[in-house]
């Protein structure tokens, strides 16, 4: 079956929509991972959304207190040590 334009140009959308999904993705990752750099550099999560436009609770939740992350960690290794 021979493609039109029509074709041609709903392929071409659909590949350029894969890309930027991708990039995306790549984008995101970058992101996080810089928060948690910064939480580690004990930059808070208001200052960081501010520098972002995200809210606190989101940059909060995508890295949290390094301190905080420990001890939540070591609560839930008790937990479940425990309940074996």
């Amino acid at each position: 079956m021979e493609m039109d334009a029509l074709d041609k140009e709903i392929q071409a959308a659909a590949q350029e929509r894969a890309d930027a999904e991708e990039a995306l993705k790549v984008a995101d990752a970058k992101l996080r991972a810089l928060l948690v750099k910064g939480r580690a550099a004990k930059k808070g999560p208001s200052h960081m959304a501010k520098l972002t436009g995200f809210t606190r609770e989101w940059v909060a939740k995508i890295a949290p207190d390094p301190k905080k992350a420990a001890y939540h960690a070591a609560v839930v290794r008790r937990m479940n040590k425990s309940s074996d």
